[in-house]
């Protein structure tokens, strides 16, 4: 896993305390696994699968058809037992079972939306000493529709940034999600929805008796900053599009920034996903307290980032995503000027109802101040539809997710670190009863 990729550009002269959260811990470069623990092979890139067969003895030759066998087996199959693969020699499973396992992220718990949208909370296998032996938690959610299924991938433990309208941006920033730990979410989902070959697929969860949808769309708007941690990321879109494999379409992936504009070009040039920028104000001083990334890289600078975005058309237009805040952002004017931001930018505007969560001190724009704002931006030639609020009831709408992982006091960690076990304090376990969601 790399480590967390903070851009260290400043605009001259500004203040940029509150932009950006340290993370909590800064974990080491790429732990197979915590030692004397086996690691899973699920959600590997397909150079990081051949890795793990070269390293229990697999020869340079046989690793290449291997490997193959392996990718088709969990990315195909979605292979949840080495005894599954039948092609593969009998000493060969045993030595793989010895080594490494098949296990999924653990699904702490699945809640379900009356409109069918479901929620998970996953935790991670440990990764090193400051998890405590006790796996980072994060959430993705599945969001069923008419003609597709989307599933909104995380992609750091917590979120770097720390916009103002945001539940996620209240989360401490943990650590990035490795490659394998961002595939593995939309493993678990096809493993719930029944989305795998010869399995009947899950009944609509609204309990309708409709056949389950499967995943066709991935959005990186989950947990996290992507293009704070962009190597995973670009790793993720080409295991997750590989068409020997998960085989989803790379015009089906997008990945949403708030706009770290050194990374936008390289996301392009690496990915090839499809771009989408969380904009939501069109005047520098009101963006700067949305998303105070903006003091970083202003308006015009991100628009320049976009214009220049590779394979940008007609056809693979960057969505904008525009929260509707009551009587921050929605005014006749504001439309206007989001035109003319926009303009010869190949784009879709995403006007997204606000969704709240406890603590915030904004509203909801009223449905009628939106139907005008969209209707301005109609006008002008520019496709804007409204967002329908998913999951609300579940805390999976946009701008909500935020894991529950509890973290342990500096004192107590200091103890686990030196090698204690905080039992004279208080222990971890009781801890976490004590100081539930406690920041």
């Amino acid at each position: 896993m790399a480590t967390a990729s903070f851009d260290t550009a400043r605009r001259a002269g500004s203040d940029f305390s509150g932009i950006e959260k340290a993370p909590e811990f800064r974990p080491e470069p790429a732990p197979a696994a915590v030692p004397g623990q086996r690691s899973s092979l699920v959600g590997l890139p397909r150079a990081a699968l051949k890795e793990r067969l070269l390293a229990v003895g697999v020869g340079e030759r046989e690793s290449k058809m291997r490997s193959g066998q392996l990718w088709n087996w969990l990315n195909v199959r979605g292979a949840q037992d080495f005894d599954q693969m039948t092609n593969v020699g009998k000493a060969l499973r045993a030595q793989l079972a010895a080594a490494y396992t098949l296990d999924r992220p653990e699904v702490v718990s699945q809640q379900v939306s009356r409109d069918g949208t479901r929620k998970w909370l996953l935790r991670m296998a440990p990764t090193g000493r400051h998890d405590h032996n006790r796996g980072a938690e994060i959430e993705c959610v599945y969001i069923p529709g008419p003609d597709r299924g989307t599933l909104c991938v995380s992609s750091q433990v917590g979120c770097t940034l720390t916009c103002s309208f945001c539940h996620t941006g209240t989360q401490r920033l943990v650590r990035n999600l490795s490659a394998a730990e961002i595939t593995a979410q939309l493993v678990v989902a096809r493993d719930a929805l029944g989305d795998w070959p010869g399995l009947i697929p899950s009944r609509d969860a609204s309990g309708s008796g409709e056949v389950g949808r499967l995943v066709t769309n991935i959005v990186f708007m989950g947990m996290g900053e992507p293009l704070y941690n962009l190597e995973n990321v670009v790793d993720a879109v080409a295991t997750m599009s590989d068409p020997e494999g998960l085989a989803l379409s790379r015009r089906r992936i997008t990945v949403s920034t708030s706009g770290v504009v050194p990374q936008i070009r390289r996301l392009g040039e690496e990915a090839h996903a499809m771009l989408a920028i969380s904009l939501h104000a069109v005047r520098d001083e009101l963006r700067d307290e949305l998303v105070p990334l903006n003091r970083k890289y202003p308006i015009a600078e991100l628009m320049r980032a976009c214009r220049d975005y590779p394979g940008l058309n007609n056809a693979r237009r960057i969505t904008f995503e525009y929260v509707m805040l009551k009587g921050v952002n929605d005014t006749d004017g504001d439309a206007r000027e989001l035109v003319r931001l926009l303009k010869g930018i190949p784009a879709k505007i995403n006007l997204i109802p606000f969704n709240p969560w406890p603590g915030s001190r904004y509203e909801c724009s009223d449905w009628e101040r939106i139907e005008r704002f969209s209707e301005i931006v109609f006008d002008a030639g520019y496709a804007s539809p409204v967002r329908t609020p998913r999951g609300r009831d579940i805390l999976a709408a946009c701008g909500q997710l935020k894991s529950e992982t509890e973290k342990l006091r500096a004192r107590e960690r200091m103890l686990l670190d030196a090698g204690g076990d905080a039992a004279g304090a208080v222990s971890a376990q009781g801890f976490y009863a004590l100081h539930d969601g406690e920041e």
